[in-house]
């Protein structure tokens, strides 16, 4: 005779509810706490973190000639902003490094490539995939934003155009348009991505969970979250200068400070073995096609088979 329904149900919930992240309540203590760390970790391997985020000056030094050769002033902000919205994903090498100093593991230079081999890896692209597009998102709504301001007139051939954009009605509405839809994207991202990837990487947890545990550790923790993200975009406006050199510096100290804020808010898992790493696995084939919920990892066929046979 099949298992009723309501008795699979019960015997599934104490496993699901073992297998939960237990989450900490944090204070703006643990927030300069994991900035702390986050310092000494970047003091161990300074080469490494600097040489992962060159990526950030490139680009800076790129938008500046595009800035200067092409004339698209308005999406300066925009692109400069939108490194918030991708930073989690580019810091994972970052987040293996700071794993790597906690446990004692030797750190090389190609250590935090070692992030690929992890079984979250395709997890990982995946969510790194929707915060670049989330990112591609912010940069065409503040296009169109500046679009309905000043039409599709180049900056440059506007006389004047920073003396509009700070002293009339329409450059004001610009400006506080812009920050707000901006402010909108950002709390999305920090909301889904604030431990997200460090747990991927700690854990081998899919997308799914893992943003799930972010949500709660936001909702937990509602102040000391908000007071997270406004450091995170005050260090990032300071590091835009001079030419976007300065994230060589701060985005490794905040990818480094995000693994400790990760340990602050989540109880490390009593079951998880770092003898290994990153062991070998047997994984499912799964389409493109079957995007979003590659997000989230595969039913076993075992559960899928005794959840059906219950129905009957």
């Amino acid at each position: 005779m099949a298992t009723p329904l309501s008795d699979v149900s019960l015997m599934a919930q104490p496993t699901q509810e073992a297998a939960a992240p237990i989450i900490r309540t944090i204070g703006i203590s643990d927030l300069r706490e994991s900035l702390r760390l986050g310092w000494e970790d970047f003091k161990e391997v300074p080469t490494h973190a600097i040489v992962l985020c060159l990526i950030y000056p490139i680009l800076g030094l790129v938008l500046a000639r595009i800035v200067l050769g092409y004339s698209v002033l308005p999406l300066l902000f925009p692109l400069a902003a939108g490194f918030a919205l991708i930073g989690p994903f580019a810091a994972l090498g970052l987040y293996e490094l700071s794993r790597r100093l906690e446990h004692g593991e030797p750190t090389p230079a190609w250590g935090a490539l070692q992030v690929v081999h992890s079984q979250s890896f395709g997890s990982m692209l995946a969510l790194g995939t929707l915060l670049l597009a989330l990112f591609v998102t912010w940069v065409a709504v503040a296009q169109a934003i500046y679009v309905a301001a000043f039409g599709y007139q180049p900056a440059a051939a506007i006389p004047d155009f920073a003396a509009r954009m700070l002293t009339t009605p329409q450059g004001w509405w610009l400006i506080a348009a812009t920050c707000g839809v901006g402010f909108l994207f950002a709390v999305v991202v920090l909301c889904v991505s604030v431990v997200s990837f460090p747990m991927m990487v700690d854990r081998h947890v899919g997308a799914g969970e893992a943003m799930a545990t972010s949500l709660r550790v936001v909702a937990r923790n509602p102040v000391p979250i908000a007071v997270w993200g406004l450091i995170v975009a005050a260090l990032l406006a300071l590091g835009t200068l001079p030419f976007f050199l300065g994230l060589a510096v701060v985005i490794p100290l905040l990818g480094h400070a995000t693994w400790h804020l990760y340990r602050a808010a989540v109880v490390p898992d009593p079951t998880r073995s770092e003898s290994d790493p990153y062991p070998p696995t047997v994984r499912e084939h799964r389409s493109a096609a079957d995007f979003p919920s590659v997000l989230f990892p595969p039913w076993p066929r075992k559960q899928r088979t005794r959840f059906f046979d219950a129905c009957e």
